[in-house]
């Protein structure tokens, strides 16, 4: 059981609905762009394949909390221990939509439609010819149907049950001897065999086809290349309101263009930890950020709080809320912090931007990510760097690709190479600390009360609060920025340590616009505290570690009965249910209930120790 749990804890890259650390958001509408992406890095020096203890070994030299400004809790309970994320099956992902309700896979059903009326204005002879026309089976490049009662009623019907049943035909009446007739022909020619889907799709069908995808396991964007693989299709043929967890169960909504409910519902007999259903068409793409955000459940195994404890917990959970800090996979899981490759790239340091990146670093890594940067440290030669790797669509390779395309002279252009996504997921990352560690400044001078000098949005703008206006404010109102051109800054005396911090850093917060427009900072606002809903919890008791306490979407389909709890269980664990908004992290609720570092490094030491 210990080796296939720490199996199992292969990849524990931590969670939140709609993040993962190598692929960054638009902190205003929650999502990130999906065609910055079909080149993912497959090797990033986080990719993990080792077993427990070479992970753990790892993690000795990953961030803690403390490393990126997570230091305040806002309840004054007492913690407790307990492990997050022992299966991925403790961790359950639910969208909610953008009509507030909770996304689930219940049907594998292909949706019926609807034959037109008019259908039997065609007879079974034409019915065929026109279908052989369809495919061009037929000698003539058209069929003429001879309209006998000719009124334009009857001739708008024939045109129209054509259009709708043959798709890629379009029609035209002509009169010869004075007979009427509608004429067949293909609009496109002999071009829409090449591309069936764009001329053969019925005309009072929606483009779309939206669809529930279940996954295990497996992240948005890999779960998207999978299909993209099995349906030859580019990845930006799918549209989502936005990405998942890995290591978790998730439940979202995806949209596709123009591939029938058939044809993705048969995808289900080969697909592994994935799952298609709840098909229907629409009209319109999915668009990031539409999701009123994700409700969670969440299993925290091998507590040692007392329900009493746990009670205190939670009531405050519901009651007052979690710090909205950014979660630790904002951060990367590598003895080089994304953090510090952001703060290089802002201030123009590209040597220092290279060496991050490359340069050999502490803690246990894939083999050929060792020698290839212990190639680089010696030779400084991208091309011989190149060849110790194996894949090079990581991070690494596509830098070391860049540097061999342009010289080391052009190292903006060759950082390029690295998807913009990725790019950007180094400046973000370096925002989200500068917004931690002010936050945890903000509390700890002022606590939870809005005091004078603290920013409220109004609309989209920011207001600074008076004295008499605070009284009347709640800390829920209360937001503070993402440094940048475009916003401003509280005028308290935490607020002016966003320009210290800014400048200890070597840049000017008086000029976040960068020579490459991409690293322009604008800057964004952001609640500091927030209220989950829908909380509810239970401690529940069992005796098999390797049995699974949620019951998922996919068992329910399958008939598989609930889980069962042994009231004199020898386990005990805490199952929590909460929603968020989108944009948030689960985990940093999570830490405000156990008051428990959730760093990998620190998760590790204790599930080493507890397996041990």
């Amino acid at each position: 059981i210990e080796r296939e749990r720490e199996r199992e804890r292969e990849d524990e890259q931590e969670d939140t609905p709609s993040k993962k650390p190598r692929v960054e958001k638009d902190h205003k509408n929650g999502g990130h762009s999906l065609k910055d992406e079909e080149e993912e890095p497959e090797c990033e020096a986080g990719d993990r394949e080792e077993d427990g203890e070479t992970f753990a070994d790892m993690m000795k030299h990953g961030l803690t909390e403390l490393d990126v400004g997570i230091l305040k809790y806002v309840s004054d309970h007492k913690g407790f221990s307990g492990i997050l994320k022992e299966r991925y099956s403790d961790f359950v992902v639910h969208e909610i939509n953008k009509q507030g309700k909770i996304v689930h896979l219940d049907d594998l059903s292909i949706p019926a439609e609807v034959p037109p009326q008019e259908s039997d204005v065609l007879t079974e002879e034409q019915k065929k010819q026109l279908g052989e026309l369809q495919l061009f089976k037929n000698k003539e490049d058209n069929v003429s149907i001879e309209v006998m009662d000719d009124t334009k009623e009857k001739r708008t019907l024939v045109h129209k049950a054509i259009k709708t049943q043959f798709p890629g035909l379009e029609t035209k009446t002509e009169e010869r001897d004075g007979r009427k007739f509608i004429v067949a022909y293909h609009a496109a020619g002999k071009k829409a065999l090449a591309a069936p889907r764009k001329h053969f799709w019925p005309k009072n069908r929606g483009s779309f086809c939206h669809f529930v995808l279940y996954k295990e396991n497996k992240d948005t964007m890999d779960a998207i290349n999978v299909l993209s693989k099995f349906l030859r299709l580019r990845p930006n043929m799918f549209s989502y309101m936005g990405t998942k967890d890995k290591r978790a169960i998730t439940v979202q909504e995806i949209a596709v263009l123009k591939i029938t409910a058939e044809r993705l519902a048969h995808l289900n007999k080969c697909l592994m930890n994935l799952k298609l259903g709840n098909f229907c068409y629409k009209n319109h793409p999915l668009k990031l950020g539409e999701l009123q955000g994700n409700h969670f459940t969440v299993v925290i195994r091998n507590i040692s709080g007392t329900d009493e404890q746990v009670h205190q917990a939670l009531t405050s959970l519901k009651q007052t809320g979690f710090i909205n800090y950014y979660g630790m996979q904002r951060f990367g899981t590598t003895a080089v912090p994304t953090q510090q490759v952001g703060r290089a790239i802002l201030r123009n340091d590209w040597k220092e931007v290279v060496d991050l990146i490359l340069k050999p670093r502490p803690g246990a890594e894939k083999e050929f990510l060792v020698r290839c940067r212990e190639e680089w440290a010696k030779t400084q030669d991208p091309e011989a760097a190149l060849k110790k790797l194996p894949n090079k669509r990581c991070v690494e390779g596509q830098l070391l690709r860049g540097l061999s395309m342009y010289g080391k002279k052009n190292i903006v252009t060759a950082f390029g190479l690295i998807p913009r996504n990725n790019r950007l997921m180094y400046i973000h990352s370096y925002q989200s600390v500068v917004w931690n560690t002010m936050v945890s400044r903000r509390i700890e001078a002022f606590g939870l009360k809005a005091v004078e000098g603290d920013l409220v949005l109004k609309g989209t703008t920011a207001h600074v609060l008076s004295a008499e206006e605070a009284e009347n404010r709640s800390i829920h109102d209360i937001v503070m920025p993402l440094p940048g051109f475009d916003v401003i800054y509280p005028s308290h005396h935490v607020g002016k340590g966003y320009r210290e911090l800014l400048t200890a850093d070597g840049l000017d917060i008086d000029n976040m616009r960068h020579k490459v427009k991409d690293y322009s900072l604008a800057g964004a606002y952001r609640r500091i505290i927030i209220r989950p809903s829908d909380v509810s919890w239970e401690v529940i008791q069992y005796d098999d570690p390797r049995i699974s306490l949620v019951h998922s979407d996919f068992e329910k389909l399958e008939n598989k009965p609930a889980p069962v709890f042994n009231k004199e269980g020898k386990y005990r664990a805490l199952r929590m249910e909460f929603s968020l908004p989108p944009s948030t992290y689960a985990t940093m609720a999570i830490r405000e209930v156990l008051k428990l570092d959730t760093s990998i490094k620190k998760q590790t030491q204790l599930n080493t120790t507890w397996f041990n």
